[in-house]
C-alpha cells in the first residue's frame, strides 16, 4: 500500500547510493538478490529432496514427500521471491515500521500498537491445532534457512541496498510463526465490515439531521438486486435451505455523540491498507460465482473468483503449487492456487477434488463505543471502572524511542487516543447531539484470538462438502463468502465467521458505552449461518451483495452491503448464457471482463433531457448511442464518468464534512437513483449560492464541468477522449514507490496501464471521485477453475511472481492483466513438468 515516506534528512545518502548504482555497481546491486532457480541447493531442516518447477512466469510448483518438507520449501521459496515484502508486512502488523523508515511512519505504528495486532496473534498461536503449529514452525524454518544463506543487504533485495543508506542500523530478524499469524490481522483489517460507514454516518450527522443522514445510506434494494441465498431460514437444526422463512426483528440504533469520532476516523485512515480499499471502503468488493455441471460444456462445475483489493507492487498474491508426490493420509496436499507470502498454504484455489473462492461477506463485526473518561477511569452503568493501561515503546530509526500509553475499556482499545493533535470537535457538534463523549473505543472480533489458521489447512485438504464446511466453521476472521465446487459435480455456498449478536442496536451508528445497553450477547452459531448446496437454478453468485433477505433470517448480519449492481449484472448474464449454449472457461473469463455501467441506464436519459448549449452539447452527444460499456478506448465512458464525478462533488460536498464526502461506488448509485425522481430534493441545492438549485441545474452543471475538465486535460475534440487516458493504473511499490525521489521510484514502479471498467462494473477498477480517475483498487487476480479438467483452468496475477525489481517475473503478468488475458493454471504433474523452464532441487 503506497504511502508518502519522506526521508528528507537522508536524501543525500540515498543519492550517493544511486550514484554507485548507475556508475557501475548497478547491475550487481540489482541482480545480486535474484534467486537461484536451477540446479541444487542444500537447505537446512529438510528430511528429503524437494523439487521446484517454474514455468516462464516464474510460478513455482513444489513437490515433496512430506508436509514438513513441503511447507519448509514453501517458506524458502516465498523468501527467495518476496522476502522484503514479507519483512515489511510483519513490521506493519507489529507496529514497527518506524524501525525501518523513521518517524514518518509513527502514526501507523501508534494505531496498530493501540489495537495490538501482534499481541492477539501471540495469544492465537497456542490455541491452534498441533498440526497447524507444526506447519507454521517448519515454514519459518524455511524462511530462516534462506536468510542464513543470503546474509547481507545486497543478497536479500535491492530495497535493502537503499534501506542501508536511510536506516543503516536495520537488520531483519529471524522469521517466527507469529509473523505469519499477524498477517491474518492485516487481512481482517482491510476486509473489515462497516466501520467506515459507521463513522461516516456520525460525521455526516455533525452537519445534517438524522433523517437526511439516513438518506445517504439507503436500504438494500432486495426487489431488484437478488441476494446470494434466496431460500431457507433457521430451523431447529440450524440453517436449512428448505426451511420456511421466519421474519426477523431489528431494533434501531441509539443516537451517537461524535466529539472524539473525528480522532477515531483519522486513526482508522492512518492504518496502512495492505490489501483493501485505499479510499477507506467506498465501493471495494470482489466477485465470485460457481456454475454447476448441467450448464457447462465439460459437465462439471466452473468456479470463478476475482477479489478486488488495492493495487500495489508486488501484488498481494503469490501463485504457487504445493504437491505431495504421493498424496495420502500422511501427506494430503495437492494444491494449486494463490498464497500470501509470509503464510503457509494456499488461500484461494483448488486441490485435486474441490475448489473454493472468497468474496468479502462484510458482516458488522466491529462497533465504536463512545466512552466517558475521568482521569484513569471510564463510566459504565453508573460506576467508574479503572482503565486498563500499558506502555508501548516504539523504536525509531535515526531518532529516539517513543513511548505510547495505550488505554482500554471493557469494550476495547481507545483508538481516539492515537492522534492527540486532531481537532476534538466540529462546529456545531454540541448542538447536533444530546450526548457528549470523551473518547472512542473499538470492539472488533479480530482483536479476540481465533482459529483461522487452522481453517486454511483444513480447506487445503478438504475432499467434499462436509469437510469444506468443517473447515469453514473455523474461518472466523475475516468473515468471507465461501463458494465451493467439486469434481463430483456439486456446488455450494457457506457464510462463515464470528459475527456478534447485539443486545440492542444494529451496528450502523456508534453507541454509548456507559449505558451497558449495547453489549454483544453472543455470536451467531455456525450451523445457523446461511448456506446453500446444489441450488435448483444450478449457479451461485456472490459480489458483496446482501447474503439473505432479512424477512427470512432472524439475525442481523449487517445493514451495509454493497448494493448489488455487480452481482445482478453477473446473474443476468449467467441466466442469459445458460439459456443458450453450455458455458466454458472462456465464457467465465469474458464475464470477468464485463465493463457495463449499471447506473448509466438510469442517469443517461436524465442527462439527455436537460437543455444545454455550446460545446457541452457535443460532449453529451457521445452518450446518445453509448452501449454502456467502459472500455479503455471509450470516449462516452470517459465523459460519463467525468459527469458522474462532478455530479457527486457538486451535489454533496457542500452539505457534508470532508470525512463523509462521496468517493463513488454503488451506494451513491442508489442515493442518486432515488433523488432523480425528486427534482427539488434539498441535496440538489448548492448551499453556497443565494438561489435554490434543482436536479436539472446540477445535471447541467456537472455536464459543463466535465466538459471543461476533459477539454483542458484531453483536448477539445470529444471523439479523441479515451477512458483509459485518465483511468489508468500505476503499479506503485509499497514503500520506496512513494519516496518522492524520482530515480528511486523509477527503480520500483511500473506503468501506467490504461484500464477498462469502473467502480461497480463486474470488471471493478475503482477510483475516488474526490481525487482523480486513477485506479486505486481492482481485481487483484482472476481465476477460473474447471473441475472437469483442472489443467483447463486459467488465472492471472496483477504483477508477477518476483518481488525483485528488474527480474523477468517482476511485472510480466501486468500487461496481460490489463488487457484482460489469463494464463494456464496448470495442476497435473505431467503438465507442470512439460511447461517448466527451470527446475531446482532442494536437498537436506
Amino acid at each position: 500500500m503506497p504511502r508518502p515516506f519522506k526521508w528528507l534528512a537522508r536524501v543525500l545518502s540515498v543519492l550517493v547510493v544511486l550514484g554507485l548504482l548507475f556508475a557501475g555497481a548497478g547491475v550487481w546491486s540489482v541482480r545480486a538478490s535474484f534467486p537461484q532457480l536451477e540446479g541444487e541447493l542444500k537447505v537446512r531442516g529438510l528430511t528429503g529432496k524437494v523439487t521446484v518447477y517454474r514455468d516462464k512466469t516464474g510460478i513455482p510448483h513444489i513437490y515433496a514427500d512430506s508436509p514438513d518438507d513441503l511447507f519448509l520449501a514453501q517458506g524458502y521459496v516465498h523468501a527467495q521471491d518476496r522476502f522484503f515484502e514479507m519483512d515489511f508486512r510483519r513490521h506493519v502488523t507489529a507496529g514497527r515500521l518506524s524501525e525501518m523508515f523513521g518517524s514518518a511512519t509513527l502514526t501507523e505504528d501508534k494505531v496498530i500498537r493501540t489495537m495490538g495486532w501482534r499481541k492477539v496473534a501471540e495469544k492465537e498461536l497456542p490455541l491452534l491445532g498441533e498440526q497447524t503449529r507444526r506447519y507454521l514452525d517448519v515454514y519459518a524454518d524455511g524462511v530462516n534457512a534462506w536468510m542464513e544463506q543470503n546474509d547481507g543487504f545486497a543478497a536479500r533485495s535491492l530495497e535493502y541496498v537503499l534501506l542501508r543508506a536511510t536506516s543503516p542500523g536495520y537488520s531483519p530478524e529471524p522469521w517466527t510463526p507469529v509473523d505469519s499469524l499477524a498477517w491474518l490481522k492485516a487481512m481482517a483489517w482491510d476486509l473489515r465490515s462497516n466501520l467506515t460507514d459507521e463513522i461516516g454516518r456520525a460525521l455526516a450527522a455533525s452537519k445534517l439531521p438524522r433523517g437526511r443522514v439516513e438518506q445517504l445510506w439507503p436500504s438494500y434494494p432486495y426487489d431488484t438486486h437478488q441476494p446470494i441465498v434466496t431460500q431457507g431460514s433457521v430451523g431447529e437444526r440450524g440453517f436449512d435451505q428448505d426451511e420456511e422463512p421466519k421474519k426477523s426483528v431489528t431494533e434501531p440504533p441509539g443516537t451517537p455523540a461524535t466529539g472524539a469520532l473525528i480522532r477515531a476516523a483519522a486513526a482508522i485512515r492512518a492504518v496502512p491498507s495492505l490489501m483493501g480499499d485505499p479510499a477507506g471502503g467506498s465501493g471495494i468488493g470482489s466477485n465470485s460465482w460457481v456454475v454447476g455441471g448441467k450448464h457447462t460444456k465439460s459437465g462439471k462445475p466452473l468456479l470463478s473468483n476475482d477479489p478486488h483489493l488495492s493495487a500495489g507492487m508486488p501484488s498481494v498474491w503469490y501463485q504457487t503449487g504445493l504437491h505431495c508426490r504421493a498424496k495420502g493420509p500422511e501427506c494430503p496436499f495437492d494444491l494449486t492456487g494463490f498464497s500470501f507470502s509470509g503464510v503457509p498454504g494456499v488461500i484461494i484455489g483448488h486441490n485435486d477434488r474441490i475448489s473454493w473462492g472468497f468474496t468479502n461477506l462484510g458482516p458488522d463485526v466491529a462497533d465504536l463505543y463512545l466512552e466517558r473518561i475521568k482521569d484513569d477511569s471510564y463510566l459504565f452503568m453508573g460506576d467508574w471502572k479503572p482503565l486498563t493501561t500499558r506502555t508501548e515503546t516504539i523504536k525509531v530509526a535515526g531518532g529516539t524511542d517513543v513511548q505510547l500509553k495505550v488505554r482500554d475499556t471493557m469494550h476495547g482499545p481507545i483508538i481516539s487516543d492515537v492522534l492527540q493533535s486532531t481537532k476534538d470537535t466540529l462546529p456545531g457538534m454540541d448542538a447536533a447531539f444530546d450526548e457528549k463523549a470523551d473518547a472512542v473505543a473499538l470492539k472488533w472480533t479480530a482483536l479476540e484470538p481465533g482459529r483461522t489458521a487452522d481453517a486454511i489447512f483444513e480447506l487445503n485438504t478438504a475432499q467434499d462438502w462436509q469437510q469444506f464446511r468443517a473447515a469453514a466453521s473455523k474461518f472466523e476472521v475475516p468473515a468471507q463468502n465461501l463458494i465451493y465446487a467439486d469434481t463430483a459435480g456439486n456446488i455450494g455456498y457457506q457464510a462463515p465467521g464470528r459475527i456478534p449478536v447485539r443486545s440492542r442496536g444494529d451496528g450502523t451508528w456508534p453507541v454509548p458505552g456507559w449505558t451497558g445497553e449495547y453489549a454483544w450477547q453472543s455470536t451467531i452459531p455456525f450451523n445457523e449461518l446461511p448456506s446453500v448446496y446444489n441450488p435448483p437454478e444450478g449457479y451461485i453468485v456472490t459480489a458483496n451483495n446482501a447474503v439473505i433477505d432479512p424477512t427470512r433470517y432472524p439475525y442481523n448480519l449487517t445493514k451495509d452491503w454493497a448494493y448489488g449492481y455487480r452481482s445482478q449484472r453477473i446473474l443476468d448474464r449467467l441466466r442469459d448464457a445458460v439459456k443458450g449454449d453450455k458455458v466454458d472457461v472462456a465464457a467465465m473469463s469474458a464475464l470477468q471482463q464485463d465493463t457495463d455501467n449499471g447506473f448509466a441506464d438510469l442517469l443517461v436519459p436524465r442527462l439527455l433531457d436537460v437543455k444545454i448549449a455550446g460545446p457541452t452539447e457535443d460532449a453529451r452527444e457521445l452518450l446518445r448511442k453509448w452501449d454502456r460499456s467502459q472500455g479503455a478506448d471509450s470516449a462516452p465512458a470517459m465523459y460519463f464518468n467525468a459527469v458522474w464525478r462532478h455530479l457527486l462533488i457538486e451535489t454533496f460536498n457542500d452539505d457534508l464534512p470532508e470525512g463523509a464526502w462521496p468517493g463513488g461506488g454503488d451506494r451513491w448509485f442508489e442515493v442518486v437513483r432515488v433523488m432523480l425522481d425528486k427534482p427539488n430534493d434539498a441535496f440538489w441545492d448548492d448551499s453556497g449560492t443565494p438561489r435554490t438549485e434543482t436536479r436539472d441545474d446540477m445535471l447541467r452543471r456537472a455536464m459543463a464541468l466535465a466538459y471543461d475538465e476533459l477539454n483542458a486535460r484531453l483536448g477539445p475534440d470529444v471523439k479523441d477522449w479515451r477512458w483509459g487516458d485518465l483511468h489508468s493504473l500505476k503499479l506503485v511499490h509499497q514503500t520506496f514507490g512513494t519516496s518522492g525521489i524520482g530515480p528511486i521510484e523509477w527503480l520500483f514502479n511500473r506503468g501506467p496501464f490504461p484500464v477498462a471498467g469502473s467502480d461497480d462494473a463486474v470488471n471493478a477498477a475503482g477510483w475516488d471521485v474526490q481525487s482523480d480517475y486513477t485506479v486505486g483498487w481492482l481485481p487483484s487476480m482472476r481465476m477460473v477453475v474447471d473441475l472437469g479438467n483442472l489443467d483447463e483452468s486459467q488465472w492471472i496475477n496483477l504483477t508477477g511472481a518476483s518481488g525483485h525489481a528488474f527480474h523477468d517475473n517482476y511485472w510480466d503478468q501486468a500487461p496481460l492483466w490489463a488487457s484482460g488475458k489469463t494464463i494456464p493454471m496448470l495442476a497435473r504433474e505431467e503438465s507442470v513438468k512439460k511447461a517448466a523452464t527451470n527446475v531446482l532441487t532442494l536437498s537436506p
